[in-house]
């Protein structure tokens, strides 16, 4: 007869919309499987999922290995945002200490394409510095964790949209919407002829539910200082929840239908 095989136990190093479907995919397919979804918790009310949770810091990449050993994790997925600049290095030393596999699931940065008017930048304060000496309507998409950069330009009159309030220093003339997304093109645009915008502020995120800024600031004619996204760690990395599957598949992670 068949017989289930037990799952690994699997961490999702989480806060992305990847992690999400990453987790309801694993909870729809494999009923019962050991996975755990970590967040860092810089979101105060992190939407509900369906695998169990755990917010907070690990401690750094010794943190995360003494993790990895204690818990029995036997495979890692790095689901965390593009712009994670700390957490893909530390997991993937922590992986390497605990000989642990690890994948990252990232999504594809944006293109500029026919019509956009992108000026490419490295860092916030590449991008402060790109708006020019001259006053200017600019629409932040950063998020709220950096727009203490923007204060060195405060000629400038910025919007920014945020989750939850920002920490800090912040420009002087600062107008905040808090919404989360997904945002379609329409409403993008919509709302940056309201607010008389003049530039759009953006990190290359890359994905579907943030992409209609970019489409509406194209449409509209509008400049964007695009922030390029930070460097990563040499892991095995792909680009969907079915490719992440499939990997995990092979990694004898997920549970399967054996002929006994």
């Amino acid at each position: 007869m068949d017989q289930l095989s037990p799952p690994a136990p699997l961490l999702i190093l989480g806060g992305t919309t990847e992690a999400t479907a990453l987790a309801a995919r694993l909870a729809a397919d494999c009923p019962g499987i050991a996975a755990t979804v970590s967040l860092a918790g810089r979101t105060q009310a992190a939407r509900p999922l369906p695998l169990p949770m755990r917010i907070g810091g690990f401690g750094g990449a010794e943190g995360l290995a003494r993790f990895l050993a204690a818990s029995g994790t036997q495979v890692v997925v790095d689901a965390t945002h593009p712009f994670a600049a700390l957490m893909p290095f530390n997991a993937a030393e922590a992986c390497r200490a605990a000989g642990v596999p690890l994948l990252a699931l990232t999504r594809p940065a944006w293109e500029q394409v026919d019509g956009d008017r992108w000026t490419r930048v490295h860092t916030m304060v590449e991008a402060a510095a790109a708006l020019g000496a001259s006053p200017r309507r600019v629409f932040l998409t950063i998020g709220r964790q950096e727009l203490a950069a923007f204060a060195a330009a405060p000629q400038h009159a910025y919007l920014a949209r945020v989750i939850d309030p920002p920490e800090g220093q912040v420009p002087p003339r600062l107008t905040l919407i808090r919404d989360r997304g997904p945002f379609d093109a329409e409403s993008e645009a919509a709302l940056m002829r309201r607010e008389r915008i003049e530039v759009v502020v953006a990190k290359n995120a890359g994905g579907e539910a943030t992409a209609g800024k970019i489409v509406a600031a194209r449409r509209l004619g509008l400049p964007v200082v695009m922030i390029s996204r930070p460097a990563k760690p040499a892991v095995p990395t792909v680009a969907t929840v079915d490719e992440a599957m499939a990997w995990l598949a092979g990694h004898g992670c997920l549970p399967t239908l054996r002929g006994v």
